[in-house]
Order: structure tokens, then C-alpha cells, then sequence
């Protein structure tokens, strides 16, 4: 690919080939024909109706930076590119192939060594999300207080007393995001396979995940046991990198990637089993991020675990689980890896299970990562807009395969209708392969 030496186009460095988390080769903005596609399926563009929070017109704004015909401190500029979720909605719409996530993180990257920054996080906010999110162990003890609280009840004690409104706005943001704790009894190193092993797989646990829904990673251990897998759960992994990737802290991202690598001898399982969104699309980019053999070689062993399940061809459950439901496309399921159609054949395998189509299922719900926390706004509006879509099926669960939308999602629909089941769909599958049916999903179907 051609690269740019126009000394117009000086303010962001340009070379070639494109690299995530590297500069930008200009090609990649002429990829882009201005067709409008794009705009129906970005969220930012729904709901405010303006050129420049679409990926088109962020693209405009991009490459007039580059050419130099906009200042990158401008802070219209900046806030147009901060409304960006970086849902990558844009690339599944797009007919030309424009890789729109190429360009807006290595730009907002660039922004972030030579520009303040746009969005100014309190220190809770900074040592929430980047002191304790990312350390699995760290999150656990700091949750623990509030899964005592709930295990008592004084949790709802506290809220009918109206003492949440005494906390700082950022600090009830983050209650409202908890759901209901389940005991953490971690997990063994190794996991025997059930009946005859048809593969050896590593499990990446993450760290917000297995903190806030240990369910699920005890309940993806289960299913791929279940499914004759051999299931090792390295003990050096860590972060994936994500969370702080699309901050654009590149450098503890590598970090973390470079742990990552050398935690998991990749050559010793026949996949990386990953059942959440956000970090199985960063798991797969580490040759990306990297540019190395050992990020390329352990980003093509990461699967999803319903990706995994449906090419080993999972056994058939047997324990009936009646209830309507609907499934949400986590959008670094469907745009960053371009999986649909797996967990929707996963749920289908449940027996009474009625799965009924969502409206605008891959729209984001408003997660993004941080973005619930530093554009709380936009993601009350978007969380709202899912929310109101999914009451609309009349369903009484809802399915997704990423652990922020599972907050998001949960926090929408408890403050407008409580009691519907909020999962991944290997909480449901779980529940059919051993007929032990979770509270909520019993209440749901009542």
C-alpha cells in the first residue's frame, strides 16, 4: 500500500502498513466513499442526528487534522471524537471495507501524547477504573463489603433510606452498575474433561468478568468439561488490555499482552476459550498491538467460547428451561469478530427456550468499555434506548455475550422492570445441562 509524504499532512505521522495502536497510513481515510451507510447503525448518529458524530463525519474530522485544515486541540473536534463508542457498528455496515477502528484508537492514541485531555476523570473515577478493574484479585476485595451488604440485605436497606444520594454522582453511577454478587469460589488450575477429551483449551477468566460474574466462568468451566474439554486455567494470566487500549494508554495495554503471551504456552491447548466480548476481540488484535510473533501466534488460537463450542459441535442439553427470551449482539461480538449466529444455535439447543428477535440488536447498549463512566449521558440514553427494545419482545430474559453489556443492560432493565433474567448464554446452557436453575431465571419464569 502507497504511503503519504505530503508535508501537508505532517501533524499525525503517517507510514505503512496500517498498525492498531501505530501510526496511521492515510490510504485508510481514502477507503472511506462517503456513502452514508454507516450512519444508520451508528448509535452516537441515532441519537443526535449530526454529521459529525457519525463514523463519516468523524472521518472528515480525522483527515482534516491529519491535512492540517483542523487543530487537534479544537475542542468541537474533541468532543465529536470522545462521543465515538467505538462499537465498530460502522464496519459491519460499511460496503468499501473502511477498517474505522484503525483509525479512530492509533488517532485518539496520537491525541493523547499531544493534547490535555478532553475528558477529565475524578481520582475515584482513574483508580476505579484503572487502579482496580483490571486486577481481578483487587476487584474481588472491593467488592466483597457490598456482597456481604447483599447477602444481609442492607443493600436494599440502604438505597429505600435515600443514603445513596449523599455519594458523588460518579460514585452512584457505580453502585447502580452491581448486580446481585454471587460467592466467588474460584477456580482449579486443571479441570478434567468428561468422558473421552476432544481438546485441551486455556480459559481466560478476565478480570471484570470473573469479579463480577463468577457464575459464568465456573458455568463456562462446566459446559466445556461437559463437552469433553480439558479445561487449564493458567494462573499468570491477567488483564487483557482492553480497558486501557481504548483509553489510549497504549503501553500498560502492551503490557498486559506481553504478560499475556508469556502465561499462556499457546502451543500446549488447542484454543483460548474466551466468553467475553471485549476481551476475546482484544485477545485476537494482539499481533496488532504487538507486532510480534508471539501476539499473532496466540491471537489465532482465541475463540469465543460459543465460536469453540459450535465447531467442536456441542451435545444436546437435556433439561428444559421455558422461558422467553431475547439475545443482545455485544458489539465486540458482531462488528470486532463477526460473530452472530453461534449463540443464538447455543440457546436454540435448550429445550423450551422460546428465543424471539430484538429490535436494533446490534445497536450498543451504551457499555463501550469506560464509556458508561466517562460519558455517562450518552450511555444513560443509549442504556435506555436497549432497554425499552428489549421490554418490547415481552421477553422475560435477556442473553449477551459480554460482561458490559451484562451490567449496562442489567442496570436499565432493573430500574424499569425488575425480575427479568439478566445472562450470558452459557449461564443458560449450563443451567439445561445440569437442571440447576438460578433464582433469577426461576423467578423470571414464574
Amino acid at each position: 500500500m502507497a504511503t503519504t509524504t505530503d508535508p501537508a499532512r505532517t501533524s499525525l505521522p503517517v507510514v505503512g502498513p496500517p498498525k492498531r495502536g501505530a501510526d496511521i497510513d492515510y490510504e485508510l481515510f481514502l477507503d472511506c466513499v462517503h456513502c452514508g451507510l454507516c450512519t444508520s447503525a451508528c448509535p452516537t448518529y441515532l441519537e443526535l442526528g449530526t454529521e459529525m458524530d457519525s463514523p463519516r463525519g468523524r472521518i472528515y474530522l480525522m483527515r482534516a487534522v491529519t491535512d492540517g485544515r483542523l487543530e487537534a486541540s479544537d475542542p468541537e473536534v474533541r468532543r465529536h471524537l470522545d462521543l465515538c463508542l467505538d462499537c465498530r457498528a460502522c464496519e459491519s455496515a460499511c460496503p468499501s471495507g473502511v477498517q474505522y477502528g484503525n483509525l479512530i484508537e492509533p488517532f485518539r492514541a496520537h491525541l493523547a501524547k499531544t493534547q490535555p485531555p478532553s475528558v477529565a476523570l475524578s481520582a475515584l473515577q482513574q483508580l476505579a477504573l484503572f487502579g482496580m478493574t483490571p486486577y481481578a484479585r483487587r476487584m474481588r476485595w472491593a467488592l466483597a463489603p457490598l456482597r456481604l451488604m447483599q447477602r444481609l440485605g442492607l443493600d436494599r436497606l440502604v438505597e429505600k433510606s435515600g443514603l445513596l444520594r449523599l455519594l458523588p454522582r460518579s460514585l452512584r453511577q457505580m453502585h447502580e452498575m452491581v448486580p446481585h454478587l454471587e460467592p466467588h469460589h474460584g477456580l482449579p488450575e486443571v479441570l478434567p474433561a468428561e468422558g473421552t477429551r476432544r481438546a485441551r483449551v486455556a480459559l481466560f477468566l478476565g478480570c471484570a468478568g470473573d469479579a463480577f460474574l463468577p457464575q459464568t466462568a465456573l458455568a463456562t468451566a462446566r459446559v466445556l468439561q461437559r463437552n469433553g474439554c480439558e479445561v487449564w486455567v493458567p494462573r499468570a494470566q491477567v488483564c487483557c488490555g482492553a480497558l486501557h487500549y481504548h483509553s489510549s494508554r497504549e503501553e500498560p495495554a502492551r503490557a498486559f499482552a506481553k504478560a499475556n503471551c508469556a502465561a499462556i504456552p499457546v502451543q500446549d491447548v488447542d484454543a483460548i476459550v474466551v466468553n467475553a466480548a471485549g476481551c476475546g476481540a482484544m485477545l485476537k488484535d494482539y499481533g496488532h498491538l504487538l507486532h510480534d510473533e508471539a501476539g499473532t501466534t496466540l491471537a489465532a488460537k482465541v475463540k469465543d467460547v460459543s465460536e469453540f463450542l459450535m465447531a467442536l459441535g456441542p451435545l444436546k442439553p437435556e433439561h428444559p428451561l421455558p422461558i422467553k427470551a431475547t439475545y443482545h449482539d455485544a458489539c465486540h461480538l458482531c462488528h470486532a469478530q463477526q460473530i452472530r449466529r453461534q449463540p443464538r444455535q447455543l440457546l436454540e439447543l435448550i429445550p423450551g427456550l422460546q428465543l424471539v428477535p430484538l429490535n436494533e440488536t446490534e445497536i450498543c447498549c451504551g457499555a463501550a468499555g469506560s464509556y458508561n463512566i466517562t460519558e455517562p449521558e450518552m450511555a444513560d440514553r443509549l442504556g435506555e434506548r436497549k432497554a425499552k427494545n428489549i421490554l418490547d419482545t415481552g421477553a422475560r430474559a435477556l442473553f449477551t455475550g459480554n460482561v458490559g453489556c451484562l451490567l449496562q443492560i442489567g442496570k436499565h432493565l432493573r430500574r424499569q422492570r425488575p425480575g427479568l433474567w439478566v445472562a450470558h448464554p452459557i449461564d443458560a446452557l449450563w443451567a439445561s445441562y445440569s437442571g440447576q436453575i438460578p433464582e433469577a431465571a426461576r423467578a423470571a419464569m414464574s
